[in-house]
C-alpha cells in the first residue's frame, strides 16, 4: 500500500462505507482498537469480526469523522495520524488525536493497531 491508498481508506471511513473499507483488508485481518482490557486493547481477528467492530464505531459515534490525516508508508508498514471528531449516542462531543499503525500483506491491510490520546 502507499500513502494515497491510506488516504482512500481514510476517505471511506469518513463516508461510512464499510464495503469500501473492507476492500482494503485481508481476509485474515486483525484490528486492535485503542482500548480494552489486554495490553494490546481488544483484538478482533478475521474479516467478519473486524467488519462487525468497524460498524460498531458508527453505532457508538454516528457522526464520527477523522480529520487532519497524515499518512506514511515504508514497505509493509504504514501509519496514519488523525483527529477523531464526533458525538456519542448520549450527546457527548469527542475530539481526540490518535494514530493507526498498519502492517500490509499483498497490497492490503493485514493488521491495524489504533492508539489514542487518553483524555479524562
Amino acid at each position: 500500500m502507499n500513502k494515497k491508498q491510506l488516504q482512500d481508506y481514510s476517505d471511506a471511513w469518513n463516508k461510512h462505507d464499510i464495503d469500501r473499507i473492507m476492500e482494503f483488508m485481508t481476509e485474515d485481518c486483525v484490528f486492535e482498537p485503542g482500548g480494552g482490557p489486554e495490553k494490546f486493547g481488544t483484538r478482533y481477528e478475521g474479516y467478519d469480526a473486524v467488519q462487525k467492530r468497524f460498524i460498531e464505531v458508527w453505532t457508538d459515534i454516528p457522526d464520527v469523522t477523522f480529520v487532519d490525516a497524515i499518512h506514511f508508508t515504508d514497505g509493509n508498514y504504514g501509519c496514519s495520524e488523525w483527529t477523531l471528531m464526533g458525538t456519542t449516542r448520549d450527546g457527548k462531543t469527542i475530539e481526540v488525536d490518535g494514530c493507526d499503525l498498519f502492517t500490509f500483506e499483498h497490497g492490503k491491510i493485514k493488521s491495524k493497531r489504533s492508539y489514542i490520546k487518553n483524555r479524562r
